[in-house]
């Protein structure tokens, strides 16, 4: 064996197991989402209104004063709760999946898994600061707006960074797509005559 088949058996080898990974993540996530965060986080929905600060791409003083208020005691020990543990683990599971898949698709380019890294600990941050802000609610019934444009901001930067993801994800799936047409195309073309 030449050390360029070895090199290909390798590769080929590596892809598989980042294939396997990426999927096996991707249940992983599916079974969390359903199983574990969205059951924890109905101790704190409410009937109107936002029932995650995180799932906006901003929010303001005014959006976070209406979100603690529409909620009580209770259920902002819950949040913070969530945010403390479920959500922290959920961060770390949807990254892994988002690193296997661009392992997978981008066998080369692991400097790519920098960027879901990065969202995940924005995420985290953004965690922090929403936990700081109703800390400082329970404790005087005031948030400061400082802390609001930090977890904000962070939350922006979280958004961005998982876009930037998903359309690296998505180049990577058209990039496979090519390549299997192409070889697929190369290999009717190269018949013999």
């Amino acid at each position: 064996m030449t050390e360029s088949e070895e090199t290909t058996e390798s590769e080929s080898f590596f892809s598989q197991h980042a294939l396997y990974m990426a999927l096996g993540s991707t249940l992983a996530f599916i079974m969390y989402s359903v199983f574990v965060l969205d059951p924890t986080g109905k101790c704190f929905r409410v009937e109107e209104g936002s029932n995650s600060l995180g799932l906006t791409f901003s929010y303001s003083l005014q959006m976070v004063q209406e979100f603690f208020d529409s909620r009580s005691s209770d259920q902002l020990d819950c949040y913070k709760e969530f945010l403390q543990i479920w959500d922290v683990i959920f961060a770390v599971i949807y990254t892994s999946m988002y690193c296997f898949w661009i392992l997978y698709l981008f066998d080369a380019r692991r400097i790519l898994l920098m960027i879901p890294i990065l969202g995940m600990i924005a995420d985290w941050a953004e965690n922090f600061t929403e936990i700081l802000m109703i800390n400082r609610y329970v404790e005087s019934d005031s948030i400061s707006e400082t802390v609001v444009m930090i977890g904000s901001g962070l939350n922006m930067m979280k958004w961005f960074l998982l876009t930037l993801t998903y359309l690296i994800i998505l180049t990577g799936i058209a990039n496979k797509i090519r390549f299997v047409f192409a070889k697929y195309y190369n290999k009717g073309t190269n018949k013999p005559m």
